[in-house]
């Protein structure tokens, strides 16, 4: 399993952005996915998840109502659609995927359950 984020960039605060993760392997629709951050000088945190069939999806408090996580199975691709951003949402937003039951059937945010993970892409939101 390969993944590749897109989409990150510049915005300024009140702006949206969405970022798009493609992923190869025939198992990948039947992986749960998940969306997590990482900020200068703080640990990896988790943002957003989802199942297999995208019937659930879990958030961080921090993007509540805020950021929505999606997949596309026709195209083998996840995203997160981040809406009034915020300058402590810059960071490097990683795209992981998991075949753990929990994660696939329900979602996960435990980062030690997703052995796959994309590069990283780089949101900076000035404010």
């Amino acid at each position: 399993v390969q993944l590749v984020e897109s989409g990150g960039g510049w915005v300024q605060a009140g702006g949206s952005l969405r970022l798009s993760c493609t992923g190869s392997g025939r198992i990948l629709p039947t992986y749960g996915m998940a969306w997590f951050r990482q900020a200068p000088g703080k640990e990896r945190e988790f943002v957003g998840g989802i199942n297999w069939h995208g019937g659930n999806t879990l958030y961080a408090d921090s993007v509540k109502g805020r950021f929505i996580v999606s997949r596309d199975h026709s195209e083998n691709k996840l995203y997160l659609q981040m809406n009034s951003l915020k300058s402590e949402d810059t960071a490097i937003y990683y795209c992981a995927a998991s075949g753990d039951y929990k994660c696939s059937h329900y979602g996960c945010q435990d980062a030690t359950l997703f052995p796959f993970w994309g590069q990283g892409i780089q949101v900076t939101v000035s404010s």
